[in-house]
């Protein structure tokens, strides 16, 4: 028989609980204890450590999910690279998003080189089953080694300026990254930031392209589609 859709099997907490912390957790620039504060506050006495591990087990989970529903991509990526500082040492954070500014993936390497490159556009189209119909970059010679070689047909388009969608995306890591005090290990970064860029952008669509009516129907449907991906019952 299927499980009770009001709960997830082996937890305690209701799953409105549980997808509400992950949602608040994701969406919003809060600690643990940030999150387990607001639930205090609504009569749900639960420990932050209980709120990470719902958001370890269920994060990833959600993302993917939507992930499947959201609509195909645009034909022109991002990509961009920024560097993460973990327990001393320099990784970076490789990033790809479309012209509508969707984040299409991300990956954690300890390079910046032509073969992290080349692993980065290998991963992305293992992902999505497609290729675009053009690419733009910085300047960064790696992109270009990795064009010829992977996506040969692609044209490509090398500019700081027209790059600013990808730089843009990373603004809300970096705000999470101080509020999480660095990242502790590459692992714990790429788990946490590939969840949190499908639902952080699942919530904010390009508010300033849209009128007030139709951000309240994106918002409204946004809301939906997260409740049924997250099992989650509401009163009629």
């Amino acid at each position: 028989m299927p499980s009770d859709p009001t709960s997830y099997p082996g937890y305690r907490f209701p799953a409105e609980v549980i997808h509400h912390a992950t949602w608040l957790y994701h969406v919003f620039s809060l600690s643990l204890r940030d999150v387990e504060l607001i639930l205090a506050e609504r009569g749900v006495v639960v420990s932050h450590e209980s709120i990470r591990r719902w958001c370890l087990r269920f994060g990833t989970e959600f993302a993917a999910k939507l992930r499947r529903r959201r609509p195909r991509p645009g034909d022109t990526w991002h990509m961009d690279e920024v560097y993460l500082r973990i327990n001393g040492r320099l990784f970076y954070l490789w990033r790809a998003v479309d012209q509508h500014g969707a984040v299409l993936d991300i990956l954690v390497q300890e390079r910046r080189n032509a073969t992290a490159a080349k692993r980065f556009f290998k991963r992305l189209l293992a992902g999505l089953k497609y290729k675009p119909r053009r690419i733009v970059t910085d300047g960064l010679r790696s992109y270009g080694v990795a064009q010829r070689e992977v996506l040969p047909d692609v044209r490509h388009r090398t500019s700081r300026y027209l790059n600013n969608r990808a730089e843009n995306s990373h603004r809300p890591t970096r705000r999470r990254e101080r509020q999480m005090q660095r990242f502790k290990s590459p692992e714990q970064a790429q788990r946490f930031l590939s969840a949190h860029g499908v639902i952080y952008g699942h919530f904010r669509p390009r508010r300033h392209l849209m009128t007030a009516d139709r951000y309240r129907r994106a918002r409204d449907k946004a809301f939906r589609i997260w409740r049924r991906e997250t099992c989650v019952q509401t009163a009629a």
